[in-house]
């Protein structure tokens, strides 16, 4: 699923082509992708784009009349930016396009299950109604992020990837994030240090803000594409029985559900193995 660096270059990338254009019209090739029936799809048609938020995983396009556009990618929804002359073709992975004078922006999911969603609000409160309410990481000082992540005792993998807790922070980056910050996927919030929380606010800090600046540099430069939970550059997330770059140890990981958390034994838990089913159910439920 694409998380907040991602989301933050898609965001770069559309403000470049679509802020102060006008939108010219909508086309939801499948209409499951549509979630909300008020106002309608035709509302958009001849508002002018005057702003583009982040909203934890979503991308929200803020028309005149204070119409929202929201998008959510969930695990296989991409975007793409077509010019003008690129012709439409036949996807069927596409979802709905938005035609600009300038280009078209498409909304394409792989696979069968279809869990890309879009919706339509109007007005501030509607838009709030959307955010899970997690915190800001970049915006919150220590003692927020802390008080964030106490406010009940998880294993911090469940912590950190729960968007009503701290925005924008998937399974992919919160396996780096724990990685710097040398401290265990199943350390429970609650039990750490003063020392141990500094660590994980710095490598937050340190981690989102490194693959921020890295993408957003590649989308002011072309739209973003190849979008995926797993880089070569990344030190463990989906790197399983490859080298840590810190030790050289085989990186380790816990499957559970339909996700997995990649680790390594000696940077973060002392050498320990975690890879069992007990731990998959903690994880799980923490």
């Amino acid at each position: 699923m694409p998380e907040l660096p991602d989301i933050a270059a898609y965001i770069t990338a559309l403000q470049e082509r679509i802020a102060g254009q006008t939108l010219r019209g909508v086309s939801i090739a499948k209409p499951f992708v549509l979630r909300t029936a008020e106002p309608p799809v035709s509302a958009l048609a001849g508002r002018t784009v005057r702003e583009l938020r982040r909203i934890g995983k979503r991308i929200a396009i803020g028309f005149e009349d204070d119409l929202w556009l929201v998008i959510h990618l969930m695990i296989a929804g991409r975007l793409q930016w077509r010019e003008p002359d690129a012709g439409t073709g036949v996807n069927r992975s596409m979802l709905a396009t938005l035609t600009f004078p300038n280009g078209t922006l498409a909304l394409t999911e792989a696979g069968a299950k279809r869990r890309a969603s879009i919706h339509i609000v109007r007005g501030a409160a509607a838009l709030e109604s959307i955010d899970p309410g997690g915190i800001e990481p970049l915006d919150a000082d220590l003692p927020t992020f802390r008080a964030a992540l106490c406010r009940e005792n998880h294993t911090l993998k469940r912590a950190l990837t729960d968007p009503h807790t701290i925005s924008g922070i998937g399974n992919a980056y919160s396996d780096e994030i724990l990685h710097a910050a040398r401290l265990s996927p199943i350390a429970m919030t609650q039990k750490l240090g003063d020392e141990q929380w500094q660590r994980l606010y710095d490598a937050t800090q340190a981690t989102l803000q490194l693959w921020i600046d890295r993408f957003s540099a590649g989308a002011k430069r072309a739209f973003p594409t190849g979008v995926t939970a797993f880089r070569e550059e990344m030190a463990v997330h989906g790197r399983y029985r490859k080298p840590c770059p810190v030790c050289g140890n085989p990186v380790q990981r816990i499957r559970y559900a339909d996700n997995e958390t990649n680790y390594c034994p000696q940077c973060q838990t002392g050498g320990k193995l975690l890879a069992d089913r007990a731990l998959s159910r903690l994880l799980k439920r923490g």
